[in-house]
């Protein structure tokens, strides 16, 4: 199929977020209409005199003046390519909502567009310093609703989001949206993580390439984020978690909103037991997300496992029974200390436990065979 295409104007929208970058970076806020969801409604005009009304009119002709061959010539050196709100293949889950980017700069599959539907998508985020539990279930939950069809989407940031990538590369397809330009890997530690994505799946942004992360750019990716999956999921996140201004933009578009359950004493997980308290849909593992979107068993979530020998199927129950360690294990059981040691070591590399740092083995999402 053909790279999608995005008109001269849309373009030169996307040249003029960067060239006003710094300036919105002083007047936004997170008051109620200096958000920057809703400065970016405003016409390319009105925003430019918002953000920097001493010198928009000389940055809207600076714009309006680059040339149509030297706005794609720039997309085809960065590797990237754009689609835009007057192109069919530009996302529908965009078109309804108000403050919906004029073009979308992708590098890595375009094709993956035509998949962009709400009701294929769900959305996945959480905090950047996220416990273990946190980035585990992430990782797997991912993994789960990937292997299940739906295109699993974040943002690219430490944390939940990265490792709801990780999953979901490992099963299925997901698309990271950025901050900042699509050929820019941020932050840079998520370097190969970011590569990997654009090799075998999507990044996109509503900014040109080569622009740079501020802080303004994160909440607006955010409304994207929302705006492109039927669902938000929010894995962890404390009362004041950035995650959930994903899911107050989700529920502002009438979209579904999810939360996994967290300790109630933990602080990280205040945030989401607070949208739980607050109706939003108890997400255990992939199969409440496919009831919430599609129904109740439309369809199945069978990422499951490897074949277990019984003798691993008894250890594995008698793991989640609450033998947690090795010594407890072997108790239970009856089995050497190797024996038993053994046994949690290759259930793990299955992918049906975790370990913590002390020892202590917990179950993960993963099903097994005939479960």
């Amino acid at each position: 199929m053909n790279d999608p295409q995005a008109c001269p104007d849309c373009l030169r929208r996307a040249r003029l977020l960067a060239h006003l970058a710094p300036y919105i970076e002083k007047i936004a806020t997170g008051t109620v209409g200096s958000r920057s969801p809703e400065l970016l409604r405003l016409s390319s005009q009105n925003l430019a005199a918002a953000a920097a009304p001493k010198v928009a009119g000389q940055i809207l002709a600076q714009v309006e003046a680059v040339p149509e061959q030297r706005l794609r010539a720039d997309l085809t050196a960065a590797r990237c390519w754009a689609v835009c709100r007057h192109s069919p293949r530009f996302p529908a889950g965009l078109l309804d909502a108000a403050d919906a980017p004029w073009a979308l700069i992708g590098r890595g599959d375009p094709d993956l567009l035509d998949r962009l539907e709400p009701e294929a998508c769900v959305t996945v985020v959480g905090a950047r310093r996220a416990s273990t539990y946190g980035r585990e279930i992430a990782r797997e939950l991912a993994r789960e609703l990937a292997a299940a069809g739906l295109v699993v989407i974040s943002g690219l940031a430490f944390g939940i989001d990265a490792c709801a990538h990780r999953g979901a590369l490992d099963a299925g397809r997901t698309v990271a949206v950025l901050g900042c330009g699509a050929d820019v890997a941020y932050p840079a530690s998520h370097r190969s993580l970011w590569r990997r994505i654009c090799e075998q799946d999507l990044v996109l942004s509503e900014l040109p390439p080569g622009t740079g992360a501020w802080r303004w750019s994160f909440p607006a990716r955010n409304r994207i984020m929302a705006a492109l999956a039927g669902m938000t999921v929010v894995v962890e996140a404390a009362q004041r978690s950035g995650s959930l201004i994903t899911a107050d933009l989700a529920a502002d578009l009438g979209r579904d909103l999810g939360a996994v359950p967290g300790p109630v004493n933990a602080r990280g997980s205040a945030g989401t037991n607070d949208l739980l308290a607050g109706g939003a849909c108890l997400v255990r593992g992939a199969q409440d997300v496919l009831d919430a979107m599609l129904g109740p068993g439309v369809r199945k979530a069978e990422y499951r496992g490897p074949s277990l020998e019984p003798e691993l199927v008894a250890v594995l129950a008698a793991v989640e029974g609450g033998a947690e360690t090795s010594d407890a294990l072997a108790a239970q059981l009856d089995l050497s200390g190797a024996e038993s040691a053994s046994a949690l070591a290759t259930l793990e590399a299955l992918g049906y436990l975790r370990c913590s740092l002390v020892g202590v083995y917990s179950r993960t999402l993963l099903k097994a065979p005939g479960v």
